[in-house]
């Protein structure tokens, strides 16, 4: 969606960055992996097809994406470029008409050496409290595969409940209401978030190094 392409979110371990063209070869490497392929239900697509992909993301009002960057790497010298430091990516999605207060959140850490480290939870809790904050969302909603206990544990960590289980699809359907005292909860673990504004043509004119990671234009 249009609303965020001007928003990035600095946390301690990663930062989020609106999906860009700047992104696409990697995310079109990630989904070539059988693995995230099965992870994500998703179809392998060609490069023309994901750059179009890209493109309707940031145009549909009813997806929001943000590309998970490695904080650590994005702070080192010499100045990396953005691809060089991507992780995974995180969505909301708000596709249910009768309930235009819940999104549907995913989480995909896609680099294998950086699982494990915290980077999908920090992320799912940045994307939510956006989601919260600037979306008015309610209610969150993850649907994972049943073979893929990390995610399920990591959701429930963030207080979601297991509702269902679809047997068709091998998935398990998680929930969360944001009650007041959820969204104090989530507003304490998301306090030290940077919001900053996030501009592509100025990447494209330093050589791709953004200027929040204090690399020269």
């Amino acid at each position: 969606m249009r609303l965020n392409e001007n928003t990035m979110l600095l946390g301690k371990k990663v930062v989020l960055v609106p999906y860009t063209s700047e992104h696409v070869p990697r995310y079109h490497e990630w989904m070539k992996s059988e693995e995230l392929q099965r992870l994500t239900a998703s179809e392998p697509l060609t490069l023309e097809q994901e750059y179009a992909m890209q493109c309707s993301w940031r145009e549909d009002e009813d997806k929001c994406t943000f590309i998970v960057l490695d904080a650590e790497k994005c702070r080192a010298q010499p100045c990396p470029t953005e691809e060089s430091c991507m992780v995974g990516d995180v969505n909301l999605f708000l596709t249910d008409l009768e309930d235009p207060s819940l999104g549907e959140i995913e989480v995909m850490i896609a680099e294998p050496s950086c699982r494990g480290q915290g980077f999908g939870t920090e992320a799912a809790l940045l994307m939510m409290s956006y989601g919260v904050t600037k979306l008015g969302l309610t209610k969150f909603e993850a649907k994972i595969g049943q073979e893929n206990e990390p995610s399920i544990r990591m959701f429930q960590k963030l207080h979601f409940k297991p509702v269902a289980v679809s047997s068709i699809f091998q998935e398990v359907t998680l929930t969360l209401a944001v009650s007041e005292p959820e969204r104090q909860w989530l507003l304490e673990q998301t306090s030290h978030v940077e919001e900053k504004p996030y501009r592509d043509e100025l990447a494209e004119t330093s050589g791709h190094g953004q200027p929040f990671w204090g690399c020269p234009g």
